[in-house]
């Protein structure tokens, strides 16, 4: 893992909730900038992911191997299902499950961060 690409993530995703909450906030729809956000913050969890992958079949393999594949695909199927469920709704509520999209995935990176150095809770 990439502790630098990992950490922008994580501020990138925070950053785009406290957007998302604002446009939901002020009773708008889901618009253009979040959209391309969400699509900026997949193409970096889709690099992480094509990274960690790379590691492990390299031999770099983390304690938890299988829990660590299995939240590689779950941050990179976040973004797009949040999109999509976000523009079927055209009301301040589509925004608000971005949000809430994008808060899961700063934790879903941190526990990828920990099962990578073996500091599993």
């Amino acid at each position: 893992m990439i502790g630098g690409l990992a950490t922008a993530l994580i501020i990138g995703s925070l950053l785009l909730a406290v957007v998302c909450v604002i446009v939901a906030i002020r009773n708008r729809a889901m618009g253009v900038v979040l959209l391309a956000g969400l699509a900026l913050l997949e193409l970096g969890l889709l690099a992480q992911a094509g990274i960690g992958v790379a590691k492990v079949i390299g031999g770099q393999s983390p304690p938890e191997t299988a829990t660590f594949i299995g939240y590689l695909a779950g941050t990179i199927v976040i973004p797009p299902i949040a999109a999509f469920w976000a523009l079927g709704e055209r009301t301040r509520w589509g925004p608000a499950v971005a949000a809430v999209a994008c808060f899961a995935i700063p934790v879903m990176v941190g526990r990828l961060l920990q099962i990578w150095q073996g500091t599993a809770p």
